[in-house]
């Protein structure tokens, strides 16, 4: 089978027209960052952000006269509003002013600052890293699983766009339910809602999709989904520091964040940028954890540090953030998240599930601390260029 090309796809869009401007997509502009990478399509439409809602059958024609074409595997297409109006031509670059709209309807209230406000939830928090491999996603799962054992509403947001992991640790599968066609059901198990762009793409589905693309996917995921009455939203972040973090940042009032670095010292260079990067962008660091602290033997019980001891905790104590307790290296753990099977879920009161109903505990006094104090109306932003 032949592979597909720009040239074909762009044919393909130029089939679709677009009301408003009385020309096809691609003649419009209306095509942004398209990327094209073995069989797997990736791109944005870009419409007016009063519109976002009424948009959406465009979006989807869009998706489907590509799906159609020979040598096409899989489609993602997202809408993307900004509130500049330029009108550029299918797959050229082009310069935004900083202040994107990235809104899907116009139905998320906005502070003064641009800061986007999800009816219903009280307070976000941000799980983050600042490297891959540390077990970060571990972290969020059962912080928010532990957080719901001690009486609290949670919500769950994997915001990791190009390594989703939140369905296989939840055991959950299938796409999201809608009432209203517009706004998606998160998927509930163990007491918690979830939300996960790994709900709607294959797992085998490589997520090939630039800037701006992560960016109204986030926003979408927040926006664009009915979370209901929580008391917290926990999003397990991407790894890093780069722009789906920086979008978290700016358009989520995040009332706090936990950062995870294992003991080993190349991770917590790397622990140290993401804390650095909250400071920076103004939202409280609740505290470290240091997950794979020690690895315990199976049957001895013995511990291993393995990635070297107290790393985590001396680097809080030299930051002056609180240290949020630390999580061992354990197969048990490891086990069941693989399976879908948290194990403060589904073994609450083993020694597995312990550290996690600690640092729940503790970030639970952070929150009641932050919330006394007024709930956050968006963090302001400081970018240096």
């Amino acid at each position: 089978m032949a592979s597909v090309t720009r040239d074909d796809i762009a044919a393909a869009l130029s089939a679709i027209m677009d009301e408003d401007s009385g020309k096809d997509v691609v003649s419009a502009g209306l095509i942004q960052g398209l990327v094209v990478r073995e069989g797997h399509v990736g791109f944005s439409v870009e419409v007016d952000p009063k519109k976002g809602a009424e948009k959406e059958p465009l979006r989807k024609a869009c998706e489907e006269a590509v799906k159609r074409l020979p040598g096409v595997l899989s489609v993602t297409a997202v809408l993307t509003a900004h509130r500049d109006s330029a009108s550029p031509s299918a797959g050229k670059g082009h310069s935004h002013s900083r202040a994107h709209d990235h809104s899907h309807g116009g139905e998320q209230q906005r502070t003064s600052q641009g800061a986007m406000q999800i009816p219903g939830v009280k307070a976000i928090i941000a799980v983050a890293s600042g490297k891959g491999g540390v077990g970060k996603s571990t972290v969020a799962v059962n912080l928010a699983l532990a957080l719901s054992k001690l009486g609290r509403r949670v919500g769950l947001l994997d915001a990791d766009i190009y390594g989703p992991s939140i369905p296989r640790m939840m055991g959950l599968k299938g796409k999201p339910e809608s009432k209203d066609g517009k706004k998606l059901l998160p998927k509930e198990k163990y007491g918690i809602r979830t939300m996960s762009i790994g709900y709607l793409v294959n797992e085998d589905t490589p997520m090939i999709w630039r800037g701006p693309m992560v960016q109204s996917a986030l926003t979408q995921m927040m926006s664009d989904v009915e979370w209901g009455e929580l008391d917290v939203l926990v999003v397990d972040m991407p790894p890093g520091t780069g722009d789906a973090q920086l979008t978290m940042a700016q358009r989520v009032p995040l009332t706090g964040a936990v950062v995870v670095s294992t003991p080993q010292e190349i991770a917590l260079i790397d622990a140290r940028k993401g804390f650095a990067m909250f400071e920076k962008t103004h939202v409280p660091v609740f505290g470290i954890v240091e997950n794979m602290a020690y690895f315990v033997s199976p049957g001895s019980g013995e511990k291993s540090y393995i990635f070297g001891e107290g790393g985590a905790r001396r680097m809080a104590e030299k930051l002056g953030c609180d240290f949020l307790g630390e999580v061992p290296l354990h197969m048990t753990i490891r086990e069941k998240s693989d399976s879908g099977e948290p194990v403060v879920a589904t073994a609450p009161d083993s020694d597995e599930a312990k550290p996690f109903l600690e640092i729940a505990r503790r970030v639970g006094e952070h929150l009641d601390r932050a919330l006394g104090e007024g709930a956050r109306k968006g963090p302001r932003i400081s970018i240096e260029d």
